[in-house]
């Protein structure tokens, strides 16, 4: 996300959509639409707008453990030069599913997920570290998920 970007003023009827659709994000148009007042095609076009402005999207989350990917970790990483090519080429590989540039002991943060730790060892060795302006990297393994929410940013 650009730093740059305007904020979404979103209604109350807008913001129960997007947390009714955090909740189940099959629920059914007309659902919604008896829940906060309007009529299922107002609730469609509503979620249209979120979605094409960017504000919110509907995906499918998995688990990647059970999907064999066993190994999850954050690499905290430093650079010279500019974070943002770092980050801008970072993005692009498969494997690394959050990038972001901070601003702390480390530059860009990368979270990644791999089926074993021969994949986390090539991906962090061979393709990581050789991204020009890397310099360093410091690996944080995940050891045990105790929490992950995606239903932030109504309220």
């Amino acid at each position: 996300m650009a730093s740059k970007q305007k904020h979404a003023v979103l209604d109350d009827v807008s913001k129960t959509i997007i947390e009714l659709l955090q909740e189940d994000g099959r629920r059914a148009y007309a659902d919604i639409g008896r829940e906060v007042g309007l009529s299922e095609a107002a609730v469609r076009q509503r979620v249209q707008r979120l979605t094409e402005s960017g504000v919110m999207q509907i995906v499918a989350v998995t688990d990647p453990l059970q999907l064999g990917f066993l190994r999850q970790a954050m690499i905290g990483i430093r650079v010279s030069g500019d974070p943002e090519v770092v980050a801008a080429a970072l993005a692009e590989i498969t494997e690394i599913d959050y990038v972001v540039v901070t601003l702390g002991g480390f530059d860009v943060l990368a979270e990644v997920v791999c089926e074993s730790d021969e994949d986390l060892l090539e991906l962090l060795a061979r393709r990581i570290r050789s991204i020009p302006g890397v310099l360093s990297t410091d690996t944080f393994v995940y050891a045990r998920l105790h929490k992950q929410l995606y239903n932030w940013g109504t309220r």
